[in-house]
C-alpha cells in the first residue's frame, strides 16, 4: 500500500477526508496510516506536519517506502472515514522557511559555484551548510538579492520533467536522481529537486534575514529566518535597539557610536580604578612589611584585584598570605600566596575544611569557599 500524497498536488490544502488503513500502538501513542493525506511527512530537512485527525491530535508525521504514518494521541478505527486538518500556521511557517531557503541556496550556489551540503529547519531558525567560504559582505549582498526576488513576487513552479528534459535541466540535487523527479523552481533564483511544500509565489515569504554565519568544515554555516520568523526577529531587534538608545541617550541610528564612547569611558575608569587599588594595596603591604604569615578579610573585589592585593601584601610580609574578599552572605573569594610550600596539598586541605573549590600553581592559587569568616579564621589559627 502507498499513501496518496495530497500535499504534493496542493500545498494549501488544509482539510481533507480519508480512510483509516492501519492503526497500531507505538511510542506512547498510535501509528495511523491512511489511504491519502494532506499531512507532510518529515523529510528533506522539513519537519512533519501536526494537526488533528478524526478528532485526535496528530503530533508528528513520518514516511517510509511510500507509506505515510501519522502519530496520534489516541487510536482510530480501521476502515473508518475520518476528517483531517493540518496545523496551518505551522505548515505555512515551514513553507515560508523552505521557500526562503531555496532562494538563498540557489543564489549562493550560483554565485560561488558551490553546493548546499546540509539543511535543517529547526523550531527557531533554518540552518544551511555550504562547501564554500563567504565574506560578510557577500552574505549581505545575497540577502539583498533574495529580498529583491521576494519583492518581485516571482512564482514557485512545480514540475515533473520527462527523463529527456530532466537530463538537460540544470538543477540542484545532493545526489543523482532517476525516474519521477519533482522539480521546484523559482525563475532566476533557484531550480532544485525537492519533495517539500512551498509557497505559490515568492511574495508570500515576505522577508528573509540571514542572521548568522560561522565557519563549518571547509565552508560556512548560515542561519536563516524567513516570513513571520524574520519579521518577529526584526521587531525584537528594533525594540532592543530602542531600549539601548534610551539608556545611552542616543538616537536609534547612533547606538553603535554611543556604545564605543561608553566602552572608552569604561576603560579609562578601569585604568584609574586599578591605579587607586594598587596604591591602597601598596599601603597595606607597607603596613604589614616583614610580618610573616598574613590572613586578611576585605570587601568584595574583582578576581584580578584580589590577586594583586595578595601579591603585594604577601611579597612585603614575606610569608604565607591569604586574602578573602566578600562577606558571609554572598560568600568569600580567596587568593593564596604560598612561596616555597606545598601549594597543592595546602589548597586541597583548605578546600576540604572550608567547603571550597579552586587551585593554582607556582605558589599562587585562587578560588572560593562557602564557610563563614569565623570558621575561616579558626582554621587558619589552628595551623
Amino acid at each position: 500500500m502507498t499513501t496518496e500524497k495530497l500535499y504534493e498536488r496542493d500545498a494549501y490544502l488544509r482539510r481533507f477526508s480519508a480512510t483509516v488503513c492501519a492503526c497500531a500502538p507505538e511510542k506512547g501513542g498510535y501509528a495511523v496510516q491512511l489511504d491519502r493525506t494532506a499531512f507532510y511527512p518529515e523529510g528533506g530537512g522539513q519537519p512533519g506536519d501536526s494537526g488533528v485527525l478524526g478528532g485526535v491530535a496528530v503530533t508528528d508525521t513520518h514516511g517510509s517506502d511510500g507509506v505515510i504514518t501519522h502519530f496520534c494521541a489516541a487510536p482510530l478505527q480501521v476502515g473508518a472515514q475520518v476528517e483531517g486538518e493540518i496545523d496551518w500556521a505551522r505548515r505555512f511557517d515551514h513553507m515560508q522557511q523552505h521557500s526562503g531557503e531555496h532562494i538563498v541556496s540557489g543564489l549562493i550556489c550560483a554565485a560561488k559555484g558551490c553546493n548546499n551540503v546540509g539543511f535543517h529547519m529547526g523550531a527557531e531558525s533554518v540552518i544551511i551548510d555550504f562547501d564554500a567560504v563567504l565574506t560578510p559582505e557577500e552574505l549581505a549582498e545575497i540577502e539583498a538579492q533574495a529580498n529583491r526576488v521576494i519583492w518581485e513576487n516571482r512564482p514557485f513552479l512545480v514540475t515533473h520533467p520527462a527523463p529527456e528534459a530532466l537530463a538537460e535541466l540544470n538543477y540542484r540535487s545532493k545526489k543523482e536522481l532517476h525516474g519521477d523527479v519533482r522539480i521546484v523552481e523559482c525563475p532566476g533564483a533557484d531550480c532544485c529537486a525537492c519533495c517539500g511544500t512551498h509557497v505559490r509565489s515568492a511574495g508570500e515569504i515576505g522577508l528573509v534575514r540571514l542572521v548568522g554565519m560561522k565557519p563549518f568544515r571547509a565552508g560556512v554555516r548560515i542561519e536563516l529566518l524567513a516570513g513571520r520568523r524574520a519579521y518577529d526577529w526584526t521587531v525584537a531587534m528594533t525594540q532592543q535597539n530602542s531600549r539601548v538608545s534610551v539608556l545611552l541617550s542616543a538616537r536609534p541610528g547612533e547606538t553603535a557610536a554611543a556604545v564605543e564612547r561608553v566602552q572608552r569611558e569604561l576603560e579609562e575608569t578601569r585604568y584609574r580604578l586599578t591605579g587607586l587599588e594598587n596604591r591602597l594595596f601598596a599601603e597595606k603591604a607597607a603596613a604589614l612589611e616583614g610580618s610573616g604569615d598574613v590572613l586578611l578579610f576585605e570587601a568584595a573585589m574583582a578576581p584580578d584585584a584580589l590577586r594583586r592585593c595578595c601579591e603585594a601584601v604577601g611579597t612585603s610580609a614575606g610569608g604565607r598570605c591569604a586574602v578573602f574578599a566578600g562577606d558571609d552572605g554572598a560568600g568569600w573569594k580567596y587568593a593564596l600566596r604560598l612561596p616555597g610550600g606545598d601549594l597543592k596539598r595546602f589548597v586541597s586541605a583548605m578546600n576540604a575544611a572550608l567547603r571550597g573549590r579552586g587551585g593554582g600553581k607556582d605558589g599562587f592559587a585562587q578560588g572560593s569557599v562557602s564557610a563563614g569568616r569565623a570558621e575561616i579564621e579558626a582554621w587558619f589559627k589552628a595551623l
